[in-house]
């Protein structure tokens, strides 16, 4: 970690919060379904990430949509060594 940033723990993540992120814009000219997904697996611990997928998918989110070199966030998240939690979550 940068010695200019803290670390943070135990953030509160109310609804508000959660939400917002079904408004993020797309990261560079990647596809906004996509990019939504990946804001919150970076920024969200998984009972969060839970939360925001049932209200992705409650808005007719597609959790397999595909960034610009055709992978989805499942993919990406399989080669991370602690995700399992989240895959669960994908795969639901």
């Amino acid at each position: 970690m940068r010695a200019d940033k803290t670390k943070v723990i135990n953030e509160i993540w109310d609804d508000a919060r959660i939400d917002s992120f079904l408004h993020k814009e797309p990261l560079g000219d990647e596809p906004a379904e996509f990019s939504q997904l990946l804001y919150a697996y970076r920024s969200m611990r998984v009972s969060d990430f839970a939360i925001f997928l049932q209200r992705f998918k409650n808005r007719g989110g597609d959790v397999n949509a595909t960034n610009k070199a055709g992978q989805r966030l499942r993919d990406i998240v399989a080669c991370h060594p602690k995700s399992a939690d989240f895959l669960t979550l994908l795969d639901q």
